[in-house]
């Protein structure tokens, strides 16, 4: 369309005259003012031809230019420019916990090439538990092109690009766009109209690290990066620039130590066999363009350390904690299981079930006389043998749930609601047998007796499943340096570990070993009689009160349906106790019952594992608190974290519901109103780290104490040093470290 409207024809209708001279010299003037027109427009037009931005769902893309055109000769910066809508993000080069990297891929003239994407640098997003790297608000993702040696042919050079990116809010949509940028050539180039949003974002792409003497220590799952900067930093962020190096969430913690600086950084796990070397982005005080902020890349190799026991958050322990999993070696570890195994035997749980095998050894001595010394033998090691072989099972799945990527510790199956239904039902099942309602052998045969001479019977097969129960019930507790034990072992090759959690075995079957190798030490207890069959029945009210205490752990990990499912199955083993009970004497058409009561009590079992979890956290796996008794707050690294940023002492209480000895250590310590006035003197915050439910937090956290299970007792100082107390707690150690702070 011409520029200017073309003279008007005045000639009238029917007027065939020829072309007029001086109207053919009006056109020709037209054409050439219009020509001098379009070319004083065209000069005056950006020479920048693009297309418009891709707006895809909360986010505008587009390819953009540092300058309006193409010089022959010189590298081009471009760069993909994407503005978020509020609150919405999308990735940097390593996105953290979640999420996927921006991509581009490009489509170039011939000759040409790209450099990698350099990014800028990004912020930590904490979306829920999860830590991502990103951007938000408006980025430009800085690309360098290069044309080829020599001449350049055409009037522009055409650029296309694929752009793919993720972009999250409370949900994630991933995107893609096919983009264009078209440049003129030209001797000469002049700034493009983004070219102030190049020069922010070229400043915080990093560059060379402004530090000195800079190491990376790596103790246990703790990494500390040191290095010295003038001025000495006040804030330090570590953004790495490799997958599965480090945990995106943990607290990052920045100490001083005289004129150099260390940031506490904690590994991921299990920790790569490739990671030699510490590689990431180090951005100080905000970043460049926040006052003296700046940032640099970090390309450090990876030296191991001592490993030592850790302060949560990150914060190294000190010299009280020297008698941790980590300082005790193989040797202390073996003697330290073979020790906790002994203990375990006086647990609550486990006593009563030794007992009623130790009674029917009394009673197999009285009966077969000095000729009953070798089949004791037997029973011994059979004993030996079924409580050896259920610690290497449970070692062996627990060792391997945790090379999958699994976290978990010690007691780890009762941290699976079907596990502590079944137990608490199987323990009622004991009793109702203790009190003679019913007959049980392991041997596959009924006899004229009851569970205290069948299930820890006369027969090898009884021995032998006593052991196995003696360990299933044994599972939740953690017995004087035991906790050590453990710890150092899941930490260790799985032969070594293996080793330990036999030698555990080995201490907790030594007792019952000892007497059948040594009958005449049967002869140092009391002489059996009426009385035994007295404190059979007897023992079945400690059955009953486990099962209780079962029932309670579970009302912790499902809702009141399943509770009411397992007290329905409870129901139903007791008639199908009775129903057994009856047909063993004789009424045989009640073995029906037993077997339809039994089969639908299982079935009671697994749907009432199937109930969902309860909404409301367990803050203190125990009864609900008066108003009299202390608050604790529930754990967190990021709390425990600030709090040793502000110099305040803190007590984590590790503990969960089905941990015997974390709820004797309750009762008769920590519940104390004089201790609470301890703590409240020192100015000691306390936390509790409630493990009853499986809480993968918590597991990684007793690893950095090199632990594998509760109860654990953690007193960090105000300069952040902690102390690993015993598993079993006085007042008066308590109150001896509180004093010390």
């Amino acid at each position: 369309m011409p520029l200017l409207p073309p003279a008007a024809d005045m000639r009238m209708p029917g007027n065939f005259a020829g072309p007029d001279p001086a109207q053919g010299s009006m056109r020709a003037i037209h054409r050439f003012l219009g020509g001098i027109v379009m070319l004083a427009l065209a000069a005056l037009l950006p020479a920048t031809v693009q297309a418009q931005p891709v707006r895809a769902d909360h986010v505008e893309v587009e390819l953009v230019a540092v300058t309006d055109a193409v010089v022959a000769g010189q590298p081009l910066r471009v760069g993909l420019r994407i503005k978020h809508d509020p609150h919405w993000h999308t990735y940097w080069r390593v996105p953290g916990d979640s999420g996927l990297p921006t991509q581009i891929a490009w489509t170039l003239p011939s000759g040409w090439s790209a450099g990698p994407i350099d990014w800028p640098v990004p912020k930590r997003l904490p979306i829920g538990p999860l830590m991502n790297f990103g951007y938000e608000d408006e980025v430009l993702l800085l690309v360098q092109l290069t044309p080829p040696p020599g001449a350049l042919s055409g009037a522009r050079v055409d650029l296309a690009a694929r752009a793919d990116w993720l972009v999250c809010k409370d949900v994630c949509i991933p995107g893609s766009a096919d983009l264009k940028l078209a440049l003129p050539l030209a001797a000469q180039a002049r700034p493009g109209p983004h070219a102030a949003l190049f020069e922010r974002m070229a400043a915080r792409v990093p560059g060379a690290l402004r530090a000195e003497n800079v190491s990376a220590v790596i103790e246990a799952d703790r990494i500390r990066l040191a290095f010295t900067a003038t001025p000495a930093p006040r804030q330090v962020e570590f953004f790495p620039i490799e997958e599965a190096r480090i945990e995106a969430a943990a607290p990052q913690v920045l100490q001083a130590e005289g004129g150099a600086s260390a940031l506490l950084l904690r590994a991921a796990q299990p920790v790569s066999p490739q990671f030699r070397a510490l590689k990431g982005v180090l951005v100080v005080d905000g970043g460049p363009g926040e006052g003296a902020g700046w940032a640099g890349t970090v390309d450090v190799a990876l030296t191991p350390g001592p490993v030592a026991s850790v302060a949560a958050g990150g914060v190294a322990a000190g010299a009280a904690a020297a008698g941790s999993a980590s300082s005790i070696g193989f040797w202390g570890a073996l003697i330290g299981a073979l020790v906790g195994g002994l203990i375990l035997n006086l647990m609550p749980c486990v006593f009563p079930v030794l007992s009623l095998k130790l009674l029917s050894l009394m009673q197999h001595q009285r009966e077969a006389g000095a000729a009953a010394s070798r089949p004791l033998r037997a029973h011994g090691f059979a004993f030996a043998a079924g409580v050896v072989l259920s610690f290497l099972l449970l070692a062996g799945l627990l060792l391997a749930l945790r090379a999958g990527g699994e976290q978990l510790g010690w007691g780890f199956q009762l941290q699976t609601p079907w596990v502590v239904a079944a137990l608490a039902v199987l323990f009622v099942a004991i009793g109702l047998n203790l009190l003679g309602a019913f007959e049980f052998a392991f041997g596959g045969r009924l006899a004229s007796s009851t569970v205290a001479q069948r299930l820890q019977s006369n027969t090898l097969a009884g021995s032998f499943w006593t052991g196995v129960l003696a360990v299933v019930v044994a599972a939740p507790c953690t017995a004087p340096f035991m906790g050590a034990a453990l710890g150092y072992a899941v930490s260790q090759p799985a032969a070594v570990a293996l080793l330990i959690f036999a030698m555990l075995g080995v201490g907790m079957a030594i007792p019952y070993l000892l007497l059948t190798i040594f009958p005449a030490l049967l002869a140092q207890l009391p002489r059996p009689g009426a009385w035994m069959e007295r404190f059979k029945q007897a023992m079945a009210f400690p059955m009953f009160a486990t099962a209780v205490w079962l029932l309670w752990v579970l009302a912790l990990q499902v809702d009141a349906n399943g509770i009411g499912l397992v007290l329905t199955a409870v129901v139903l083993v007791g008639l199908a106790a009775w129903a057994t009970g009856l047909a063993q004497r004789g009424a045989r058409g009640f073995r029906w019952v037993a077997l339809l009561a039994a089969a639908v009590a299982l079935y009671a079992v697994f749907a009432a594992t199937r109930a969902p979890l309860q909404a409301a956290a367990v803050a203190d796996s125990g009864a609900p608190a008066s108003a009299a008794q202390r608050v604790w707050e529930p754990w967190s690294a990021q709390r425990v974290a600030q709090l040793q940023a502000q110099g305040t002492p803190v007590f984590i209480d590790f503990t969960a519901a089905w941990c015997v000895t974390c709820q004797a250590n309750k009762q008769l310590v920590l519940n104390r109103a004089s201790v609470s006035q301890a703590f409240d003197a020192a100015s000691v915050v306390t936390m509790r780290a409630d493990w009853t439910r499986r809480d993968d937090d918590i597991t990684r956290e007793l690893a950095r104490y090199n632990r594998n299970g509760v109860p654990l007792y953690v007193l960090i100082d105000r300069k952040g040093r902690a102390q690993v107390l015993p598993e079993v707690l006085t007042e008066t150690l308590l109150s001896e470290a509180l004093a010390q702070l």
